[in-house]
């Protein structure tokens, strides 16, 4: 859920153990993951300004927005950014990202762009194919957060797929497991639109992740064959909600898989999840029942024949004595057998017990023999 995402970044990392990760997917049927990851980026800088996060500070890695709009995100969501030099710092992969402008100044017709914000604040990456510098950029933007100490920090990149574009899958996992392994890395999270690659690049960065949180639809069609009507009508019931499935791996190997629903405000654009008494994740519930040829629920009749079942170890009666028994006879000959007891009645009833009679081969077999007893009844 989102904020048991949040909790597990802002919790950090063990010492001698790998930062957790977070990988946030989408697809076309559902464009949502950056409302998801703009709502972790808040979560986790109100953790950080309010000293409850392992991590002192973040570095987020702009590729799909620029510096100034997570400056004014911040301030949306009410979190005070007149000290965020102090706690954030912004690599700008968004602005001159293959220095094609910065080349281009000597014509006139490009603004500097990278003076858009404060230069404290942020800092211009002009060659994003290089992933060893980029690596280099952000262990200097954090460490100048934190200093050369203990303190740790975090690492948001809001577009695996802008790196992608310039890179091989095998460069980018390599960079990601090397900001986990660092030291004063407390946590990372990055977006990923899955439908843009192939499933195995999918499963490559999701291996890399400790926390997998999808963005789904809350409708879709069963066989993914859809009319021209029946899309507009997915489009209008999917527009603004969805359901989030995340996928967290524990240390000891254990996977947990939990769901629930969201919308979004139009409005503010912010991403608010449901409760569980809200009728949106009931429908989100009803639609991972599996689709049966019958009835999993019990009527009332159903219901009470299944309270009448005698059972095997005690049976507590209607407002009499509790009889407890072995299972082995039924209520009724336990009652009798109590009752005859009781009474001092000494007839001997036939309790329904046997013995087992040994017949020897032959009368010539002494009763010394080494012959098996249990040779007739083996099979």
């Amino acid at each position: 859920m989102a904020e048991s995402m949040c909790r597990t970044l802002r919790d950090g990392s063990l010492e001698g153990e790998q930062a957790p990760a977070l990988t946030i997917k989408d697809t076309a049927a559902s464009p949502f993951g950056f409302h998801v990851f703009s709502h972790v980026l808040s979560q986790l800088s109100s953790f950080i300004l309010g000293s409850k996060s392992q991590s002192h500070g973040i570095v987020i890695v702009a590729f799909s927005r620029s510096p100034s709009f997570y400056v004014d995100l911040l301030k949306r969501r009410g979190i005070d950014v007149n000290s965020s030099h102090k706690w954030i710092q912004i690599l700008d992969c968004y602005t001159d990202p293959l220095c094609w402008k910065d080349q281009l100044m000597g014509s006139g017709n490009f603004m500097d762009a990278s003076h858009e914000t404060s230069s404290s604040l942020s800092r211009v990456c002009k060659d994003v194919k290089d992933l060893d510098k980029l690596y280099s950029m952000i262990l200097e933007l954090g460490k100048g957060l934190v200093g050369q100490g203990k303190d740790r920090f975090s690492v948001a990149i809001d577009s695996i797929n802008e790196m992608l574009r310039h890179t091989s899958t095998p460069t980018v996992s390599g960079l990601l497991s090397n900001l986990r392994s660092h030291e004063q890395i407390s946590s990372i999270f990055w977006l990923l639109h899955s439908d843009l690659h192939e499933v195995k690049v999918t499963f490559a960065l999701e291996y890399l992740s400790s926390v997998v949180a999808s963005v789904e639809p809350l409708h879709q069609n069963a066989d993914g064959k859809r009319g021209d009507l029946e899309n507009l009508s997915l489009l209008e019931q999917n527009f603004g909600k969805g359901k989030l499935q995340v996928r967290f791996k524990r240390r000891n190997g254990r996977v947990r898989v939990v769901n629930e629903g969201f919308h979004i405000d139009e409005s503010s654009n912010n991403f608010t999840s449901v409760s569980s008494e809200d009728g949106l994740v009931n429908q989100i519930n009803q639609g991972l029942v599996p689709k049966v040829q019958f009835n999993l629920e019990l009527t009332e009749k159903e219901r009470i024949d299944r309270a009448k079942v005698v059972l095997p170890f005690e049976h507590q009666g209607d407002g009499g004595p509790i009889h407890i028994y072995d299972g082995r006879r039924s209520l009724t000959e336990s009652k009798t057998e109590a009752t005859l007891s009781s009474s001092g009645n000494s007839e001997k009833t036939d309790s329904g017990e046997g013995e087992i009679i040994y017949f020897r081969d032959s009368d010539d077999e002494t009763p010394d023999s080494d012959e098996d007893p249990d040779d007739d009844l083996d099979i």
